[in-house]
C-alpha cells in the first residue's frame, strides 16, 4: 500500500475490480473450471462402477488427440492434462472439440476466401521474374499464392518506419489525405493521445464523406474500451465492431484472437506491423522502457492484399454482401523494378496452415550469410528450435533481440529456458536494455525481410488471426537491417555464463510454465 493510499481507497480499489465486468467475466469462467474439477466428487460411490468406462473414454481420447491434425507441443500438453486428470481432461477436450462456434467460424472464412478470390489473383510475369531472380523465393510465391491466395506484387513502394512515432506520424499524414474509405484492424486500442488524436480524424473524415470501418479485438473491452464502444463510434458515423467478443464461458474461440494490425487509406496506402493503438506505442507513455517496435508503409498494388484481408475479417458475422469492387487498389501500369517484389500475407488458426512459421522457416532455411531477429517472445516448438540451431551451425549468423525488461513475467522466465540449448547451438541471444522490444522482424542477406504482427510464441504462430508483409528485392530491407544493427547496439548479449547462473526460482519456475508453453 503507497503512503497516500488508505486502507477505505484500498477496499474500495478491490471491491471495484472484483464487481467490474472484468472480475464478473473472470468469477464465471473460473466457477466453470471448478465445476469441471468437481465432477468425481459430484459421482461419489459411482467411480468405482465407472472406471472402467473412465479408462476406455480416457484411452479413447489420448488416440483421438494423437492422431488429428496440429502441431505435437499442443498433443502433448492435452495428453498431459487428460492423463493426469483422466475424467476432467477427457470430458474437457470433448468439450472444446465439439463447440459450433469454432466449426461456424472456419466454414464462414472459407466462404469469403472464395468471395476474395477472384481480387486476390496472381500476376504470372511477376512470379516468372521472380524465377529468374532468386528461385527459393518463387518457391515461397507460389505457396502463398495457389495454397493460400496471397499473390506477390511489383509496382510498390515500401517504408520502413522503425518506432512507433514514425508509424504515428505517416499514418496521421495519410488518413487526412484519405477520400474514399478508411479501414482499421487492430489488436489493442487504448483511450489516450494516441487514440483520440486518430479518432478525431476520422470523426472528420466522416464529416467530408469518406467511409471508415474500425474493427478491434474483443479483448480490449475486458479492461481498456467500455463493452458498447461500437455503439459509441457509431454515434459519429463510423462503423465499428469487435472481432471475437470476450464472453464469459469457456471455449477455445477465445484463444484465437485478432492481432493483426492493418489499416488500409483509400486502398492505395496500407500500415502493418507490430504497432497497436496506445501511447506505450509511441512512447507517449512508459511501461517497460522504451518501446521499441516496428512497422511498414506501403504504397501501390499490394495494398490490395490487405484491403481483402480487412474485409474478410469484417464480414465473418457479417450478412449482407460486400462489393469488393469499390475498394479495389488502382493497379499501376509499368514495372519498377527497383521496387522489388512484395507479398501482404494473412495467417488463420482455421486455414490448417501455419503460414507466419513457414515465412519465417523459409527465410531461415535460405539465407547464405546471416538472419537477423527481433521478436518481443521466445516460445518455441521443437520444428523453430531445430531450424534455428540448424541454420547457426551450418555457419550462417543467426542473431536474436529480446526485451530486457518484459512485459509478462511468465512468458520471460518460460524464454529464457530456450536460451542454452540456443546459444549452445550457435545462435546469438541480445536483450535490449533501454526497455521492450515489441517489434516482430525477420532479415536476411541484405535483401530478404518480413515485418508483421507474428511473435515467436505458439499463440502467434497457431492461434492468433495475424498478418504480415514479404519484402525482397526493395532497397528497405538496407534500412530494415540498418535499424536491427543499432538496435543490437543498445543491446546486452546473454552469455552461456549467466543462463547457468539464474536463481534456483527461476529454473523451476520456467520449467513448470514450460509444460503449459503452448498456451502462453
Amino acid at each position: 500500500m503507497s503512503k497516500n493510499e488508505t486502507p477505505g481507497t484500498a477496499k474500495k480499489g478491490l471491491f471495484r475490480i472484483i464487481f467490474s465486468r472484468t472480475g464478473i467475466m473472470l468469477l464465471l469462467i473460473l466457477l466453470q473450471l471448478i465445476l469441471f474439477f468437481r465432477i468425481p466428487y459430484y459421482l461419489g460411490e459411482n467411480m468405482r462402477y465407472i472406471y472402467g468406462v473412465l479408462m476406455i473414454l480416457t484411452v479413447i481420447v489420448v488416440i483421438y488427440i494423437i492422431n488429428d491434425k496440429g502441431n505435437p507441443a499442443f498433443k502433448m500438453t492435452w495428453m498431459l492434462f487428460v492423463i493426469i486428470f483422466p475424467l476432467v481432461g477427457s470430458l474437457f477436450y470433448i468439450y472444446v472439440k465439439i463447440q459450433p462456434e469454432t466449426r461456424y467460424l472456419h466454414r464462414r472464412l472459407d466462404s469469403l476466401k472464395i468471395e476474395t478470390a477472384p481480387y486476390m489473383r496472381q500476376n504470372p510475369d511477376v512470379v516468372q521474374a521472380m524465377w529468374a531472380s532468386k528461385s527459393a523465393n518463387a518457391n515461397l510465391a507460389y505457396y502463398l499464392s495457389h495454397q493460400l491466395g496471397f499473390p506477390t506484387y511489383r509496382n510498390t513502394e515500401v517504408k520502413y518506419l522503425p518506432l512507433g512515432e514514425y508509424k504515428f506520424k505517416y499514418m496521421i499524414s495519410e488518413l487526412k489525405k484519405a477520400k474514399k474509405f478508411i479501414f482499421m484492424e487492430y489488436f489493442i486500442v487504448e483511450e489516450g493521445y494516441m487514440w483520440n488524436t486518430i479518432l478525431e480524424v476520422l470523426k472528420a473524415k466522416v464529416k467530408e464523406g469518406v467511409e471508415v470501418r474500425f474493427m478491434y479485438d474483443g479483448m480490449c473491452a475486458i479492461t481498456m474500451l467500455p463493452y458498447n464502444y461500437p455503439a459509441q463510434l457509431r454515434k459519429f458515423g463510423i462503423k465499428c465492431r469487435m472481432a471475437n467478443a470476450v464472453r464469459p464461458f469457456l471455449s477455445t474461440v477465445q484463444n484465437n484472437r485478432d492481432h493483426r494490425k492493418i489499416c488500409v487509406i483509400d486502398g492505395k496506402v496500407g500500415f502493418t506491423g507490430g504497432i497497436n493503438i496506445g501511447d506505450e506505442y509511441i512512447n507517449k507513455k512508459e511501461r517497460f522502457g522504451h518501446w521499441k517496435d516496428a512497422s511498414v508503409m506501403l504504397r501501390g498494388d499490394a495494398v490490395q492484399s490487405l484491403t481483402m484481408m480487412f474485409l474478410e475479417m469484417w464480414n465473418v458475422y457479417e450478412r449482407s454482401a460486400e462489393n469488393y469492387e469499390k475498394y479495389l487498389t488502382p493497379q499501376r501500369k509499368g514495372l519498377k523494378r527497383e521496387l522489388g517484389y512484395v507479398i501482404p500475407y494473412g495467417d488463420s488458426p482455421f486455414d490448417n496452415e501455419n503460414v507466419g512459421e513457414e515465412v519465417y522457416f523459409h527465410i531461415l532455411n535460405h539465407a547464405k550469410k546471416y538472419v537477423h531477429i527481433m521478436t518481443p517472445y521466445l516460445i518455441l516448438d521443437n520444428e523453430m528450435m531445430t531450424t534455428l540451431t540448424r541454420v547457426a551451425k551450418s555457419g550462417i549468423e543467426v542473431v536474436i533481440i529480446m526485451p530486457h525488461i518484459p512485459d509478462k513475467w511468465y512468458a520471460f522466465v518460460v524464454a529464457k529456458t530456450y536460451y542454452k540449448e540456443l546459444i549452445e547451438g550457435g545462435v546469438q541471444i541480445y536483450e535490449y536494455t533501454p526497455g521492450f522490444v515489441h517489434a516482430k522482424v525477420f532479415v536476411s542477406d541484405d535483401d530478404t525481410a518480413t515485418v508483421g504482427t507474428i511473435n515467436l510464441d505458439y499463440r502467434s504462430l497457431y492461434l492468433h488471426f495475424e498478418c504480415g508483409a514479404f519484402i525482397y528485392n526493395n532497397a528497405e530491407v538496407d534500412k530494415i537491417e540498418r535499424d536491427f544493427q543499432q538496435t543490437l547496439a543498445k543491446c546486452h548479449k546473454v552469455t552461456l555464463m549467466e543462463v547457468k547462473n539464474r536463481t534456483l526460482v527461476t529454473k523451476i519456475a520456467g520449467q513448470i510454465l514450460r509444460l503449459a508453453a503452448p498456451l502462453m
